[in-house]
This record gives structure tokens, sequence and C-alpha cells, in this order.
């Protein structure tokens, strides 16, 4: 007798009791299937209930249908619940030891993390001590103590996130730890601020409303340029481990006296001297101005310092050629999978 000949007349009720008691004793994958094969495949079991319904009574199709098509759900159901319980045991004989295991995806560190790790070793290598100041400011440390009081028109050089408390704000830049730190310390020290700050300004491939800055400040008796001069270069020469060349030019911030701006040229070939595009801006610095040394206590005719902020973004652009700052927070896991 044909399968569909046995099956027109075996009922719903009964096929279920006899598949859920054979599926529950089933044990590996490949009984699995042959189980799958022979209730669900295309001359199984229910398919074989399912295509004789045409051939009997309405009352009966009426009831045998749906409770059929039930069965085959559950089945289903249950038939891809153990392969997902094999396939995940290393236990069932239909486990193959030869096949080649899954790789482990692991995480990657963002590119600024790393630029900022290797900026904190350079300069703590040269023997600066590595600080951090809080992200929400007051407008004291972030202005005034730093010779830009509330007429001052410097200030329009940063476009400031205020906050509620018209006193209190996201930092413009990470020189309020200047004042901060001098308020706790007594010279000779030399320290490095790096963190985040905040510029309420539109975004394009060079500018973004937050970004990171490295802070630099080295204050004692008979400190100078020139000592200012043999750290940075000693340290760019690190960063890109090739011949640099230097610029210093002229520049105004409020909070140093006099001001400056160094621009860079780094040499790709010693030898045949190819060099890059031509100059790069880095960072503003100068030495600390003597009101700046007052807000925090000190005496401007006994002491000299000077200080320096660069930006982390840039210097990763640069090193890394990322053409814009926008993809450092864009949150695309292929630009960090590069880093390790």
């Amino acid at each position: 007798m044909k399968l569909m000949e046995k099956t027109s007349v075996i009922s719903v009720e009964s096929v279920k009791k006899s598949s859920l008691e054979e599926l529950a004793g089933i044990k590996d994958a490949k009984h699995l299937e042959q189980f799958r094969v022979k209730y669900l495949g295309r001359n199984g079991v229910l398919t074989a209930v399912l295509r004789s319904l045409k051939d009997r009574p309405l009352e009966e199709r009426r009831a045998t249908g749906p409770a059929a098509n039930a069965l085959k759900n559950e089945l289903e159901k249950r038939v891809a619940e153990k392969f997902h319980e094999f396939s995940s045991s290393p236990a069932g004989d239909f486990f193959d030891v030869s096949r080649p295991g899954k790789k482990v995806k692991i995480g990657h560190p963002h590119p600024l993390a790393v630029i900022e790790r290797e900026m904190r070793e350079i300069f703590g290598s040269l023997g600066f001590a590595s600080v951090d100041g809080p992200e929400i400011e007051t407008g004291y440390y972030n202005f005034d103590a730093l010779n830009i009081p509330s007429d001052h028109p410097a200030r329009d050089m940063w476009d400031t996130f205020w906050l509620k408390n018209q006193n209190l704000l996201l930092r413009t830049h990470t020189s309020p730890m200047q004042v901060r730190f001098m308020e706790n310390h007594q010279p000779p020290f030399q320290i490095i601020v790096p963190g985040r700050v905040f510029r309420y300004e539109a975004t394009d491939a060079s500018h973004e409303i937050n970004f990171y800055q490295l802070e630099g400040l080295m204050v004692g008796k008979g400190v100078s340029l020139a000592n200012f001069k043999a750290v940075i270069e000693e340290f760019f020469k690190r960063f890109f481990n090739k011949p640099v060349e230097f610029r210093y030019r002229p520049s105004y911030f409020p909070f140093v006296e006099p001001g400056l701006e160094v621009d860079i040229k780094i040499i790709q070939n010693s030898k045949l001297k190819t060099q890059n595009s031509g100059w790069l801006e880095v960072m503003g610095a100068g030495m600390v101005h003597p009101r700046v040394f007052e807000a925090a206590g000190y005496n401007p005719r006994e002491l000299t310092g000077f200080a320096f902020g660069m930006g982390v973004d840039r210097l990763a652009m640069i090193k890394y050629k990322i053409p814009d700052v926008r993809l450092f927070y864009a949150g695309d896991l292929r630009l960090t999978a590069q880093f390790k």
C-alpha cells in the first residue's frame, strides 16, 4: 500500500503522538534529519495527510486541515530548536573536529585613543606628568583666570556651550587646568592635560562640536622659549618617527605673552629631500602671561613658564592620512578595525 493510502486513514492526533514521542528520543543531528524527512519532507507523513484532504468529506477537511497545519508548524519549530541545540554543543557525534573554527572577533582601540596613548608615552619620557580635569567648567577657570574677562573680545574666539547655570559651561579648551593645577602645586613642574573639549560651531571635514586637545605646561625659574623649542621638536620627531622641519610664527592668545604658532613639514625621504605638500599648523603656544600666574597665586617676577595646546584629532588625521574629522565620531567599525 502506498504512503498516501496509509495516511489517509491515520488521524492527525495519532501522527502528533507518535512524532513527538519519536522526536523526544532523538540524540543526534543525523537521526533528526531522518525524522524531518519522514514527517516534513516532500513525501513525508504530514505532507501526505495534507494532500489527502481533497479526497475527504467537507466536514473532515475542516477539522483535519487546521490540525495538520498546526502540527506541521509545531514540528518545524521543534526540529529547528533541536538542530540549534546539536550545532551549539560539541558533545554530539555529528561534530566535525577537522572543521575550521569560527574566528573570534575582538575589539580594537579607537585611533584617537591610540594617538593619545602615544602622546602620553612620549611626553612621559620627557618628564611630563599627565593630569586630568573636569569637562564641565566654570567661567572663571575657562576664561577669567586665563586673562579673558567677560568684556574681552577674545571670548569670540571660543564658541561656547553655556549650561543653564550661566556660570557653568562645557570647557572650550584644556587650558583651565593651568590655573587649577598651579593653585595646588608649587613649581618646578611640567604637565600635560589631554581631554575632550567642546565648541559650538558648524561641522565639516576639519571641525567638530567636540574634539580632543592636549595641553602642556612647564613652570620654574628661568624657563624660556628655548626649553619649549627643545621639548616640542623632540616630541614631533618621535611622534612621526621621521625628520621634521619647524617654523615658528608670532600669534596672539590672551593667556600667553609672547604667543606663537608652530608649523611643521614632515620630510618623507631625508636623502632625496622629498617632502609633503607643505607646512602644517599643529599648535599654539607661548610664555605664560603674568596675569595667569597672579590668578594662580604665583609671583610672575620670580617664575616663568611656557604653555602649549594641540589638537589630538588633527595629529591623528595627519599621521594616519584621515581626510575627515567626522569619521572619528561616526561609529564605523571599519575605521577602528584598522588599529591595534
